[in-house]
């Protein structure tokens, strides 16, 4: 059994959580912006499908990508180096959301409902929700989205229209987070596109203690806006 959670609640210990599903630490309907930043700084993050309760999970292991060891091969160097691209920060949010939220090959659905898609768009507002987003010949062809706490960017999702836009947003997020000193990208579950560019798991543990170091920092907002279209010029 998990807790349910009423509003101003605390989390359980994310070391309380399910092993199978592996994770699951509690449920509840509170999906507030407050909620979610409670959440993401204890290394808990929401996952449920539209019609259920909010579900609240915590892996062990952690899926993650040291922004320094984003790997970029020689094909996606030539890509890199060759294809005309523009990279924008936050210009576009909610249309990347959905664009996340879109079904494909092989899932029956979608996680990212209505109610996340608000509440993301909310704390986008906020200044904590970004986009980074690949433009091709005037299209938005790919990106991701995710947040920014202190020296943490938790990935959400990503997505794809044109070849290799995803991974051209993901490398260039990976070489202004680690010059601007962030220490993980959160990628929560381990998937072989992750893995692929250098993604790893690290015990939860490991993760927790990371964490706490990094987000010391929450309102420092090392996420700078005004910085971001210069480092991404291609």
């Amino acid at each position: 059994m998990i807790p349910w959670l009423e509003p101003g609640d605390p989390f359980p210990p994310v070391d309380s959580a399910l092993r199978e599903p592996d994770g699951l630490l509690a449920a509840g309907l509170d999906l507030t912006p407050e909620r979610i930043l409670e959440a993401y700084t204890q290394g808990i993050f929401p996952w449920f499908s539209e019609g259920q309760p909010v579900l609240w999970w915590s892996p062990d292991p952690r899926m993650v990508l040291v922004p320094a060891e984003v790997r970029v091969t020689s094909s996606m160097g030539k890509v890199l180096r060759n294809r005309p691209y523009e990279v924008r920060c936050d210009t576009a949010f909610e249309q990347v959301m959905r664009h996340c939220a879109e079904p494909r090959d092989g899932q029956g659905g979608t996680w990212i409902g209505e109610p996340m898609i608000e509440a993301y768009c909310r704390l986008h507002r906020q200044g904590w929700a970004h986009s980074v987003e690949t433009w091709i010949d005037g299209r938005l062809a790919g990106g991701l989205y995710g947040m920014a706490i202190g020296r943490m960017f938790y990935g959400e999702s990503m997505f794809t229209r044109v070849r290799d836009a995803s991974k051209i947003a993901l490398v260039h997020l990976a070489r202004y987070l680690d010059a601007q000193g962030f220490a993980l990208i959160d990628c929560q579950m381990n998937t072989a596109h992750l893995s692929s560019m250098g993604g790893r798991e690290i015990a939860r543990s490991q993760f927790c203690h990371v964490l706490a170091q990094s987000v010391r920092t929450a309102r420092a907002r090392l996420w700078r806006p005004d910085e971001i279209p210069a480092f991404f010029r291609p």
